[in-house]
């Protein structure tokens, strides 16, 4: 999980320009608990409209072996680096100040999330 988060990073910033640092930590837990007191697979942090203070991005990798028996390898690998992919949507969307619904927000991660995992895949045969 390390090796293949740590090369999506290195993708990641070869392809995207991050006009603010935005860290992104990969927990040994199945789900993390949101603000709102859901369990989520990530979360993405910032300060609305502030700027100067340091988003980061939250992702749970603590399920990475019931994956692998369910899905094999690589599929697991793609279901976390997807999530990390999808909360850097909302990174994205912060950055812009876009003005989306809750619902859009989510719709518009869920599609780029997919959209950045298909680039990735053309540089590499496995996660």
């Amino acid at each position: 999980v390390r090796r293949a988060c740590k090369e999506f990073a290195v993708f990641l910033r070869r392809e995207y320009f991050f006009p603010i640092r935005v860290v992104v930590y990969i927990k040994n837990v199945k789900k993390l608990i949101a603000m709102d007191g859901d369990k989520v697979y990530g979360t993405f942090w910032s300060m609305y409209d502030d700027y100067n203070i340091e988003p980061h991005i939250r992702v749970a990798a603590g399920d990475y072996m019931d994956l692998c028996h369910k899905w094999g390898k690589d599929s697991a690998l793609t279901a976390i680096l997807s999530t990390i992919a999808h909360e850097l949507t909302h990174y994205f969307q912060w950055i812009n100040a876009l003005k989306l619904t809750p619902i859009g927000q989510e719709r518009q991660a869920t599609n780029y999330a997919r959209y950045i995992l298909d680039e990735y895949a053309e540089t590499r045969e496995h996660p």
